[in-house]
């Protein structure tokens, strides 16, 4: 019999196939978040740079973009790669290659943590096509910063972000411990209602 489930260091008991909100705890998920590699780890630095990293980063250009946004849209910033803690976060030409069966089983995945999290199944499309915009950003900025791209190269991918919106950012390499941490600590304050960057 194939096993369709993975162990969650809560103990909790995800099934892939058809996750349910019980089993999702943001601990599990900061946890695999934080020891996820974006760009299939080919990043410079000591650390490489984590899908929970790009994460808080993501939510914070989203809040930038957007400052009237509620605490819960900051909310599904911060979770728009979520399901990648027990997925992985696969490269767009391996997305391609794998097709709809990848998208079918994130979007179940992310149905279930949105639900988890008192955010609706399915975000209204204005929202997310603000979240994928500040994804874009961040995925320029990581791309000329850590992934070896040149300027020409993630303007024809992800397009020219607005300087005005990255000024004083930076892309962070830290140990997975204290990116876990903080994401845990962001998600609280967002959950609870408050917007404080």
């Amino acid at each position: 019999m194939t096993r369709a489930w993975q162990r969650m260091l809560s103990g909790r008991r995800l099934d892939l196939l058809d996750p349910t909100p019980m089993d999702i705890e943001i601990e599990d998920i900061a946890h695999g978040l934080a020891f996820v590699a974006r760009w299939n780890g080919q990043t410079t630095g000591d650390f490489p740079y984590s899908v929970a990293e790009h994460s808080l980063l993501v939510e914070e250009i989203f809040g930038r973009l957007n400052p009237a946004a509620t605490a819960a849209d900051r909310l599904a910033a911060l979770l728009h790669d979520a399901p990648e803690y027990v997925i992985g976060d696969m490269i767009s030409p391996v997305k391609a290659a794998v097709g709809a069966a990848y998208g079918d089983l994130d979007a179940r995945l992310t149905a279930a943590v949105h639900i988890r999290f008192g955010l609706p199944a399915a975000l209204p499309p204005a929202l997310k096509r603000a979240i994928k915009r500040a994804d874009r950003i961040s995925a320029h900025m990581e791309a000329t910063q850590i992934a070896g791209f040149t300027e020409r190269e993630a303007l024809r991918f992800f397009g020219k972000p607005d300087r005005a919106v990255t000024d004083g950012l930076e892309i962070r390499l830290r140990p997975p411990v204290e990116v876990r941490s903080e994401f845990v600590a962001r998600h609280a304050i967002l959950l609870a209602g408050g917007n404080n960057v």
